[in-house]
């Protein structure tokens, strides 16, 4: 090791510090991070026209909500069904599709 030039490897080659190799793969990280924040924000202004259409037509066609699921009558159309879908069987049936336990009950529910 010279005074003046620091740190050498076999082939007279400077030896990186032991962080600059994770500190790299952070600072790439981070602008790839960065740059699907640009990208989200870019496509979200890119599809805000095409969004407005979309809303105006669904409104014009008086279309029902999205079908989230695709299991039971019940979860497919939720403001379509009827409240004692559920419970078609008999009144203390156990529903048997996992998806109906992932809607919150109507915000109209009746409370005690």
């Amino acid at each position: 090791m010279t005074p003046s030039t620091g740190p050498s490897g076999p082939a007279g080659g400077r030896v990186p510090r032991p962080g600059t190799i994770p500190l790299a793969l952070l600072g790439l990280g981070l602008l790839l991070f960065l740059g699907t924040l640009a990208d989200a924000a870019w496509r979200g202004h890119q599809a805000a026209s095409t969004l407005t259409a979309q809303h105006k037509l669904v409104a014009r066609l008086g279309l029902t909500d999205l079908a989230l699921f695709t299991e039971a009558r019940y979860t497919r159309h939720l403001s379509q069904a009827d409240l004692h879908a559920p419970f078609q069987d008999h009144p203390m049936a156990l529903d048997h599709f996992p998806s109906a336990s992932l809607v919150p009950p109507p915000r109209d529910w009746p409370r005690p």
